[in-house]
């Protein structure tokens, strides 16, 4: 049987499993049931590249009913939580047209971060991994971002707690793993992983391996890749600056 998720662009490297996997236009997500939010989520940076002027940021939040009632996310559960909507795919990556932007603004597509870690630190790593793409021997740049719960701490709860349980657990961690392919052919990777909390280190501070993430979360990252060059770089802490 055909494997359609092969046919997207963004699995060109692998396509991690999830309880319902969500294709949008310009990024896939891998929901998860359990946590009511994204598992991962997984995007080709400014897909189009177009030479053209940024659309605005459209904010226009709303549902996703393509996941079931019971497992969805809804925009109120963080209504006066003292957390952000924070974005997996960032809006500022997909913004040469309205509908790419629009997409970005699908509960699905979020997780609860603090407001200091949102807007800073975070803010800062998106911004770097657009800066990596827009390098002249960069051709595409690839990015799995994900949540990740920290079981030996206490982990905090927001939105509706009804009879069946609908809360949504609030990351004690993310991760972002990035994948940038040369215009030679050569492929060099990325890792990140940052506390759900205010940050105050540079960036580099928070490199980590691939495969540390692998174990963190529990998914394997570009499993479309194998042997041993590929394992050597993703236990490899490299430089991106």
């Amino acid at each position: 049987m055909l494997d359609l998720f092969s046919l997207r662009p963004e699995t060109r490297y692998g396509c991690p499993s999830a309880d319902q996997i969500l294709i949008n236009r310009f990024y896939i997500v891998g929901y998860s049931y359990y946590f009511r939010q994204a598992k991962w989520a997984l995007e080709i940076v400014d897909p189009d590249k177009k030479d053209m002027d940024d659309v605005d940021r459209l904010n226009n939040f709303r549902p996703d009913f393509r996941v079931p009632f019971r497992f969805r996310a809804d925009l109120s559960d963080y209504r006066n939580s003292g957390f952000d909507r924070g974005h997996l795919v960032a809006s500022a990556n997909l913004n040469d047209e309205n509908i790419q932007n629009s997409e970005t603004f699908l509960p699905s597509n979020m997780a609860p971060q603090t407001p200091e870690f949102n807007r800073q630190k975070w803010r800062k790593l998106e911004s770097a991994v657009r800066d990596l793409d827009n390098k002249k021997n960069t051709l595409e740049t690839y990015v799995i971002t994900g949540p990740i719960f920290d079981f030996q701490t206490s982990i905090q709860m927001i939105g509706e707690n009804d009879s069946h349980g609908r809360c949504i657990p609030v990351p004690s961690h993310f991760y972002k793993c990035v994948l940038a392919e040369e215009k030679s052919g050569k492929l060099k990777m990325w890792a990140f992983e940052m506390k759900n909390e205010a940050l105050d280190d540079d960036l580099e501070s928070y490199r980590v391996s691939t495969a540390y993430i692998e174990q963190r979360s529990g998914i394997f990252q570009w499993d479309n890749l194998t042997g041993p060059e590929i394992a050597a770089e993703k236990n490899r802490i490299r430089k991106m600056w």
